[in-house]
């Protein structure tokens, strides 16, 4: 298996792109955060060895929070379960795997503190480059594909949330990831601190490259949304020439969301980046009844150029996505030259097979 350098450093430039006598490799984007962003990259490894995760770098509660406070850093909580999720399924890396997502008990100062955070903590500071550090920790991964940060500094969000005051209509400016989060409140809109971030180049680099770019599912204000609160990342967004895919979450999330419909979800998508297109719009069958709801969420998507594309993507029994089911959807909307024909088994792991 191939470095971090090798297997993505700008996706479209190497590896395989179908044609006689190969399987296609096609470059794949995925945006997001958490745990939204982890089912994602669960599902597009089995597609391709050239995945790209963008990750949001807002978090600032738990061990992320306390180093970004402590030493300066982006907060690498997120960034260390996307490694997670591109690790190679092999026994020995399987055990750096485990090590990287341990979490220390206990009561002193590293209680809290991911194995991980620490070292994508420590290697920014030895290497003075974010980027590089996480390059490093995905070749002791084996990782296959690339984790890169949304940008390279830490960010702040900041929401406009009504309820939270006697008068319904009054608005109080809550800040913080974690606030955001877990409001008791009505988020209205959110914003990014500074408001004009940098983005990470070589994510508007493989932005640029993709065959497919898939943005969600995730914590809706907090990891799905900022990624268009870039500017130039936005505009790669817009530009890119890649099929675009949004991943609507199985459920609204208590907090941020609580009482979102699908088509809220999209409405204030739009409403932070009315330029904003996507090809398809992914949702769950289960979660949206047949009847006017499903043609409230059509006519939102419109609002993008997309088609809603109507799948069993959950796990059975839960509010999460199976890798394997939404792997099978978005194979199908991947560009034909790239699309695999037979996806059978990588790292051991069981794909669906199609034509």
């Amino acid at each position: 298996m191939t470095g971090p350098g090798s297997a993505a450093p700008v996706p479209g430039t190497g590896g395989p792109a179908g044609g006689q006598g190969t399987a296609p490799n096609p470059s794949i984007v995925a945006l997001g955060g958490g745990h939204g962003l982890y089912a994602t990259l669960s599902a597009v490894r089995r597609l391709s060895d050239r995945v790209t995760a963008v990750v949001t770098v807002a978090d600032d509660g738990g061990s992320s929070g306390r180093l970004r406070a402590e030493l300066g850093v982006i907060p690498p909580g997120d960034l260390r379960m996307a490694l997670a999720a591109l690790a190679a399924d092999t026994p020995g890396v399987h055990t750096w795997t485990e090590t990287v997502q341990h979490r220390f008990g206990g009561t002193g100062a590293l209680a809290g503190h991911s194995v991980g955070n620490l070292i994508l903590a420590g290697l920014t500071e030895v290497l003075g480059d974010p980027v590089a550090a996480l390059d490093r920790v995905a070749e002791l991964l084996e990782v296959r594909g690339r984790v890169l940060p949304m940008s390279p500094i830490a960010l702040d969000i900041e929401a406009d949330v009504s309820g939270l005051e006697s008068d319904p209509r009054a608005s109080r400016i809550i800040r913080g990831q974690v606030a955001v989060a877990t409001t008791p409140g009505k988020v209205r809109r959110v914003r990014l601190i500074p408001a004009d971030p940098p983005a990470c180049p070589d994510a508007l680099d493989a932005v640029g490259a993709a065959d497919l770019v898939v943005l969600g599912p995730g914590s809706w204000f907090s990891s799905v949304i900022p990624h268009v609160l870039v500017p130039d990342l936005l505009e790669a967004l817009v530009t890119a020439p890649a099929r675009k895919v949004l991943v609507l979450n199985l459920a609204a999330e208590p907090g941020e969301t609580a009482g979102f419909s699908s088509e809220r979800h999209l409405h204030v998508l739009a409403q932070h980046a009315p330029e904003f297109r996507v090809d398809h719009v992914v949702v769950d069958s289960a979660s949206v009844p047949e009847g006017r709801e499903r043609e409230h969420l059509c006519r939102a998507a419109a609002g993008f150029g997309a088609q809603v594309v109507y799948a069993d993507v959950a796990e059975t029994g839960t509010h999460r996505h199976d890798p394997a089911k939404l792997a099978a959807v978005l194979a199908q909307h991947l560009p034909d030259a790239a699309r695999p024909r037979d996806l059978a088994q990588r790292d051991g792991r069981e794909i669906p097979t199609w034509q």
